[in-house]
């Protein structure tokens, strides 16, 4: 059964919220305890490990669930969660590029936790037209991604 995915491959946009959420974490987190490069291993690490568990286990889901053969639904499981990969990198970027800059770590983290928080918004006011929502749904998609973020951001600022 294949399903209808957009230009990017996507199927949903699960994989890309996730991804940037828990890369976002990994910033609000370890921010100051981690030099730069550390800092931005520990982020892509944690975005690989955290989509090589997803499709892990949307493979044996999916198999188990669709009864279908373990490399069909891993090939299906591949396709929809490698936003989660792409999506984590994107605040690792940021980081990157603040680092070239030569913006300070600390302040190179907030900026780069509140860039994700916009980009959560963003991404979800676009899923919610997609999705078919009129403006009031697709603004309330938007604040429900923004809510993501500012969550980030208070855990950030209550750690550090």
């Amino acid at each position: 059964m294949e399903r209808e995915r957009d230009p990017l491959g996507m199927i949903n946009g699960e994989g890309v919220i996730t991804g940037t959420v828990v890369s976002t974490a990994v910033i609000a987190a370890a921010a100051g305890h981690l030099e730069e490069t550390h800092l931005v291993i520990a982020i892509l690490g944690t975005a690989f490990i955290y989509w090589l568990a997803h499709l892990h286990a949307r493979t044996l889901g999916d198999s188990v669930k669709h009864r279908t053969h373990p490399v069909d639904a891993f090939k299906e499981a591949l396709a929809e969660t490698w936003p989660i990969l792409a999506a984590g990198s994107v605040p690792a970027v940021i980081l990157i590029v603040i680092q070239l800059l030569g913006i300070p770590l600390r302040t190179g983290a907030w900026i780069a936790v509140i860039a994700s928080t916009v980009l959560l918004t963003i991404y979800s006011f676009f899923a919610g037209q997609r999705g078919g929502l009129g403006l009031r749904g697709r603004l309330l998609s938007a604040a429900v991604g923004a809510a993501l973020g500012i969550l980030v951001i208070a855990l950030k600022a209550g750690l550090h």
